[in-house]
């Protein structure tokens, strides 16, 4: 076992948050649908959301019987919304080709659409208990700082990364061992304010060993809002969730003055198949 392993675990024990896609009575479905909402979302936004989102469609056959635009409209202000079609597609295809039924294989899971690596291989360890190396970007910070010595990883996963990360995961509880990396980065080896203090691997980790040495890699990006077009379209789409049917197009202009960049937006948003037209009025798709 990796000298890693059973401090991070007994942390977990302790500190481990309530949340209603985590422990024995939570569905595959449930957490298929929490690793959809969770994707760039905090927390603290997903709980109401999907509490709301099973209790309406409990099951991945409910949610492939309903309209992709109520998808849509329940996504409410998550953002990025076309996680909402992809799930909807998604539960389309488990309804038609796994019997309604999670499939618990990484192969089988991947294939689904809305589905990558990281979804596959969280779904296959969290709802099924499969070993595999579940790296989101917080596990991703975790690992770079206490195995590698580095404040931050790179934007993209690298083969040894990934390679670091399935030599680490334990024979037994593995779930258990992702969740609770998961778990660390979020609540302790934050991005902006680490709680070095308060870890676990504090006595153990190449970052702290090393002074807290500050990034020196690429720029890493952060997201604008104020003024962009995902603005834009975030204001249309709040137009259309909360109207039942047709929305004129002067009713999307009180939503957003300038044209050009209004226009752009919604020509976006259609093509993303987020919003239909309907003659010379919009709505959210059938």
């Amino acid at each position: 076992m990796s000298e890693l392993h059973d401090p991070v675990l007994r942390w977990y024990a302790d500190h481990a948050r309530e949340l209603p896609w985590r422990g024995p009575g939570a569905s595959p479905w449930r957490v298929m649908v929490s690793e959809f909402m969770l994707q760039q979302t905090p927390v603290a936004r997903v709980v109401p959301v999907f509490e709301a989102w099973l209790e309406t469609w409990p099951t991945p056959a409910d949610l492939a019987a309903a309209p992709s635009g109520e998808a849509v409209r329940a996504w409410g202000r998550l953002g990025y919304p076309r996680r909402a079609l992809r799930l909807h597609a998604a539960a389309t295809a488990i309804t038609e080709q796994h019997g309604g039924e999670v499939p618990d294989a990484y192969a089988d899971l991947i294939a689904l659409p809305g589905v990558g690596d990281y979804t596959a291989s969280a779904i296959a360890s969290f709802a099924f208990g499969h070993r595999h190396a579940v790296l989101d970007t917080n596990v991703r910070r975790v690992f770079a700082r206490a195995v590698s010595g580095t404040e931050f990883p790179g934007t993209a996963v690298t083969r040894p990364e990934r390679e670091l990360a399935e030599s680490l995961v334990p024979d037994e509880e593995p779930a258990t061992w992702a969740i609770a990396v998961m778990e660390l980065g979020a609540l302790v080896c934050t991005a902006a304010a680490p709680r070095c203090g308060s870890c676990p691997v504090q006595d153990r980790c190449a970052w702290w060993a090393a002074g807290r040495p500050a990034y020196d890699g690429p720029p890493r990006r952060g997201q604008a809002w104020a003024g962009t077009d995902r603005q834009v379209r975030g204001r249309l789409m709040a137009v259309l969730r909360d109207e039942p049917g047709t929305v004129s197009a002067g009713r999307l202009e009180q939503a957003w003055a300038e044209p050009v960049q209004r226009e752009r937006a919604l020509a976006s948003l259609v093509a993303d198949g987020l919003v239909v037209r309907v003659g010379d009025r919009f709505a959210l798709p059938d």
